[in-house]
């Protein structure tokens, strides 16, 4: 990492973000995806996003694996680059949610730490959704082969194998997608979007 800019101001704006969530008919908000690799975090996102969509919200799915692509395709999965990898999506969701947009993450996130300074960043626009799937059902559906290759050895700071993922404590919301169908997963977030 270079030296830290200290001779920076955040510039103000002539357009604030009660501005562009009234053009948009909408608040921006984070909803923030947490759980095992193959819990169903993208899958249930994914359909979230079409169904907001659907009812004419703007929307943005920040994907883990999408994300590591371009803007963090530097960090590896140390935990250091795991706790910089959230810092970064933190900083990018939240301006994300001040443009109005309603932003979905599907990040494994394992450490309850990196979780809290998210919510810190984001106060109130921040709704934790928990994907709670046991490990052994996450390992069967194994969509990228990746839980193979942890357990031969061929992936080191696997989460879940030998690097530890932290459950929330108090989620705004869980889903059990070992359990509940997809819809029933999505259509629980949806009612719980509406209530807030």
């Amino acid at each position: 990492m270079g030296i830290k800019a200290t001779n920076i101001v955040w510039q103000q704006t002539n357009v604030s973000r009660q501005d562009r969530e009234k053009l948009l008919r909408q608040k921006g908000i984070l909803i923030w995806f947490t759980g095992l690799s193959g819990s169903g975090k993208s899958t249930v996102a994914t359909m979230l996003e079409k169904k907001l969509h659907d009812m004419g919200k703007l929307t943005y799915l920040l994907d883990g694996d999408n994300v590591r692509h371009g803007l963090n395709s530097d960090l590896g999965f140390s935990i250091e680059d795991r706790i910089e990898n959230i810092r970064r999506i933190a900083e990018l969701s939240k301006l994300f949610v001040d443009s109005g947009v309603i932003t979905i993450t599907t990040f494994i996130s394992p450490f309850i730490k990196d979780r809290e300074a998210v919510k810190e960043l984001l106060k109130d626009d921040f709704i934790e959704v928990y994907v709670d799937c046991p490990i052994e059902v996450c390992e069967k559906r194994d969509p990228k082969g990746i839980y193979k290759k942890a357990r031969k050895g061929e992936i080191k700071n696997f989460t879940g194998i030998d690097s530890p993922y932290e459950p929330p404590v108090n989620p705004e919301i869980t889903v059990k997608t070992h359990i509940d169908s997809l819809e029933e997963c999505v259509s629980k977030i949806i009612d719980y979007l509406e209530l807030k």
